[in-house]
Order: C-alpha cells, then structure tokens, then sequence
C-alpha cells in the first residue's frame, strides 16, 4: 500500500486514495443543509450519486455525516443555532428525523439501503463498546447497507462529546481500519491562512506537523461547528492511526472520489502509526484516573519501549481499577501519555516511589507496560 511507505509522493498517495477499497467520506453540515436551516435534497442527492459510483468501482463506504441540529432548526421555527446543550439536543432530536429521511430516500433511487449508527464519545471510549460499534458497522457493510454515522447529539453531554464529526470521523475510520478518509466542507483544500485572504497559499500535501508550522487554520462556520483547525485536527489523527486523509470541499467530490486529483491529501507515518489499542487508549479511550511522574519517568517512558515502574511516580489520583485506562502526566502536569493500569488504586498507593526490589512479590510487575502504554512525545 504506498500510504506504507515514507519515500511516498503525492501522486501516489492519491492513487492510493482513489483505489481503496474501504473509505470513509465525511460531510460537513453546510454540504447538506441550506442557509435557512432546511435539509437540501439536491445537495444530498449530488452526494448520494458520487458515492453510488465509487461503491459500483468496488469500494465499500461509511459515511460520516452532520447536520443533525441545524436540520432540526427550521421545523423548530430557531433563527440562529442554539447554544445552550436542552435546545441543541432538541434539535438534534428532530434534525435527525428529516436528516435520514432525506439520505435514505436519496439511497433509494439506487436501491441501495441505509442504517443509521449514532455514536457518542462514551461508545468510543469503552473498549467493547467500540468494538460492537465496530461489529454493527462491518456488519452493516457485509449486507450491502451503507452505514450513516453521526454522533448521538439528543443524549450526549458537553463533558461526553467527541466535539464535532471531523475528530468523529477519523475515529470511525480508525475503528473501522478504512484505507482512506475523505474530509469534504465548503473549501476545497488546506491554504497557510483564510483562502479569501490575498496571497494565501494552497497546499498540496502534509505529511507531519512541521508542515503545518506557519499554517492559520479558522474555526467554525455560521451552520457547523468545525472549522479548518478542526479538520487538520481530524486529518493528522486519521493519518497517526495509519489511515492517509483527502481534505477538499463537497464540490469536488466527483474528483474526490474518481481520481482524487483535488484537496489537499495528509500522509500517514509508518514509523510512527500506533497500534489499533494504542489509538484507542490515547484518542477515544474513558480516563478513570491520573499518574502523576518525576522526571526521570518521564524520560523513561517517552523514549519508547519502557515499561512504567512505580519507583518514578509520585501521586496518584482517582479510585481506578486494574485494567482501566489511566492519563500519565509530569511533573509540571504536562500530558505524557496513557496507559493501561496493573493496579487498583488502593493497591498502587502503597507503591508509589518504591524500586522494584522493595515490594512484595505480587507487586513486582510493572504499573503500565510498554506494550499498553502510548505516549504523546511522537505526534508531529
């Protein structure tokens, strides 16, 4: 697979792209909801046949879509998009009604069948949560269903949200292990500021975060809630889990999904792509509690292939339990990682800053080993 290799162009990124078997195609609320908050069948029905015609080329599609509350605006007689989390979740409520009404109608003149999966950040957090979703999803795919992810805003809290679809979708696509992620909005590719700003610069590829050094990226529009710098967010989570991204507006999807000559396209890092576990742990993963380190852990655990030892941590914080995923902060409560734990809270409390050879013999494995332990050192 050429997103395999460091060496490769962007030529061949994109081929690979355009090729892949299994995508996710993400689309922003603007694609599929007009200025007066009304859910565009002509938007959607442009959408539904270019994904038809990369589904007849032999590719299997989950499409992660927004729009749920704006949808819901218009029937609910709201003007301007509701702040508070009641209202949102209301509108939520009756967006998605109309939202799926109108994909599976859309669907229909394919004959093609839709299934709605609504996910909150809880789902993705616990481990056989998301596998199940994961389950749900590929079993879907296996029945000639296209999968219609979104997240589930009527019950999810401000504490329990993914924060917009974008960081969503790159989830999905991790989870699903998608050979590609298609990010679509209402621009057509990553610029190193505003694109209606005089001078800006478009840019073709990005493949780390040093690419990124004197990028401007905005936030959200007057209908959604990610902006750029959410989805150059998303993008480089996709790629850190091994999924390359296609970045560019829903008015080039026909090239987006034919030859994937458009965008901006963000490559993975071999070297660097962590584990299906790792990527959970770190970016979708429920903390149930914290371990504070000195800094010699710190060093330890950041270079890579060292297992975490009671000897270096310093606090604990919260009633875990083993085999609960736990943040791993230094010294000045800067994040280093996370971590599954071999310890419940009340045994690892009477560990804390022993070497190895000063504990009982059930206590001598280590706090976190290395193979469940991911850090944030190598992110760029």
């Amino acid at each position: 697979m050429p997103a395999e290799h460091k060496d490769v162009s962007s030529a061949s990124l994109r081929e690979h792209i355009a090729n892949a078997k299994r995508i996710v195609v993400k689309l922003g609320t603007s694609s599929l909801v007009d200025l007066d908050f009304t859910v565009s069948s002509g938007k959607i029905d442009r959408i539904v046949d270019a994904l038809e015609a990369r589904m007849a080329a032999g590719s299997d599609v989950v499409v992660v879509s927004s729009g749920a509350i704006a949808a819901g605006m218009a029937p609910l007689g709201l003007r301007i998009r509701p702040q508070d989390l009641a209202t949102k979740q209301a509108a939520a409520a009756v967006g998605q009604v109309y939202l799926f009404q109108e994909w599976a109608k859309s669907f229909a003149r394919h004959n093609r069948t839709i299934g709605q999966v609504l996910l909150t950040a809880a789902d993705a957090g616990r481990r056989e949560r998301a596998r199940n979703a994961q389950r749900t999803i590929d079993r879907l795919r296996q029945l000639g269903t296209v999968p219609i992810v979104n997240e589930n805003d009527t019950v999810a809290t401000s504490e329990m949200r993914f924060g917009d679809n974008d960081r969503l979708s790159a989830i999905v696509a991790t989870l699903t292990a998608a050979d590609a992620l298609i990010l679509l909005s209402d621009v057509d590719g990553l610029y190193d500021r505003n694109p209606a700003e005089p001078g800006a610069q478009f840019i073709d590829e990005i493949r780390s975060g040093h690419d990124l050094a004197n990028v401007t990226a905005g936030d959200g529009g007057r209908l959604g809630t990610g902006g750029m710098a959410s989805k150059v967010s998303a993008a480089r989570l996709s790629a850190r889990g091994g999924v390359p991204v296609l970045l560019t507006s829903t008015q080039n999807i026909d090239k987006a999904l034919g030859d994937a000559s458009v965008g901006t396209v963000f490559h993975t890092r071999p070297n660097r792509k962590l584990s299906a576990w790792k990527f959970w742990a770190l970016y979708a993963a429920d903390a149930e509690g914290v371990l504070h380190l000195d800094a010699g852990a710190v060093k330890a655990v950041t270079s890579g292939g060292t297992s975490l030892l009671a000897v270096g941590i310093t606090r604990i914080e919260g009633d875990f339990k083993a085999g609960d995923i736990v943040e791993i902060l230094g010294p000045e409560g800067e994040g280093v990682g996370r971590g599954e734990v071999a310890y419940d809270a009340a045994d690892l409390a009477g560990m804390l800053g022993k070497h190895t050879n000063e504990l009982p013999e059930s206590q001598r494995r280590s706090v976190v080993h290395a193979d469940y332990l991911s850090n944030y050192a190598s992110r760029l």
